[in-house]
């Protein structure tokens, strides 16, 4: 059983992932790390492969950063960054414990028919 300060905890973590994955290209570079798995990519790779200015690119990997949803890696002269899933297992668990009533997909759409 959870505590009011663990499910305070964990709500706040829950909110600060969801919260950098709102925004699209946050969303896209997210996207992109997760598929390119443990080889990871440059900066450079990213900003190049979403047309995104190097600048405004490093100020949405920062923000992936401090929300624990990338993690970087100084190999040589280059930055690289990778995606972390462990962040995503954490945020389904929160959801599945604190929301248990939802309703599962496609039942939604049936409901909606209905009506």
């Amino acid at each position: 059983m959870y505590t009011a300060s663990d499910i305070w905890n964990a709500q706040s973590r829950a909110q600060i992932i969801l919260s950098a994955l709102a925004q699209e290209t946050r969303l896209e570079v997210f996207r992109l790390l997760s598929q390119a798995g443990h080889d990871g990519m440059g900066a450079g790779s990213i900003a190049k492969a979403l047309g995104v200015p190097h600048n405004t690119l490093s100020t949405h990997l920062s923000i992936l950063q401090r929300a624990g949803l990338i993690r970087s890696e100084r190999q040589g002269r280059n930055i690289i960054y990778f995606g972390l899933q462990d962040c995503l297992t954490d945020l389904m668990a929160f959801l599945q414990d604190e929301c248990p009533q939802a309703m599962p997909a496609g039942e939604d759409e049936m409901a909606v028919k209905e009506a």
